[in-house]
């Protein structure tokens, strides 16, 4: 296995994580929050969606998936405590955003050399992630540093544990 390889692995584990937690879940669910001061998990889903678009233009310019209007922007740090449902997109919207939106960046991470993975990451990153490969990583493991709290909303809402 080679870099790219085990990147994409990590993709793939991270995302079935998210995507299995969320399986079950109803629109309505997905506006729970875990706790009083967390994001609700329709936000936090647009929110992995919009980093991953952001992360991605940031190291291969032009090579993300476009997100609709407005996106980022209701699901930015600013719109965290906004509750109200409609504004939010249901849970195979989210789902079918974030597969493309997941092409795309695995395509950019295809088309990369291993000169690239080696290059310096954004300088605003580099004091974490010094690489363009450990920008990927972090894409990779992005959906997994949140399933945590989607598993704290799915006890509280009785559902069965699925992994």
């Amino acid at each position: 296995m080679n870099t790219k390889d085990a990147i994409k692995s990590s993709m793939s584990m991270g995302l079935t994580i998210l995507k299995t937690y969320i399986s079950d879940l109803s629109d309505a669910e997905l506006m729970q929050r875990p706790s009083a001061k967390c994001n609700h998990l329709a936000w936090q889903l647009g929110h992995l969606i919009a980093s991953e678009v952001s992360l991605l233009e940031s190291i291969a310019p032009g090579k993300a998936a476009t997100l609709p209007d407005g996106f980022a922007a209701r699901h930015s740090k600013e719109q965290c405590g906004n509750d109200t449902a409609g504004e939010f997109l249901s849970r195979s919207a989210y789902e079918e955003l974030y597969d493309q939106v997941r092409a795309a960046t695995v395509a950019a991470l295809d088309g990369s050399s291993d000169s690239d993975l080696d290059s310096p990451s954004p300088e605003h990153f580099r004091n974490m992630f010094p690489t363009v490969a450990d920008i990927y990583t972090l894409i990779a493991n992005h959906p997994t540093m949140h399933a945590g709290q989607f598993a704290v909303v799915r006890r509280n809402l009785d559902k069965p544990v699925l992994i």
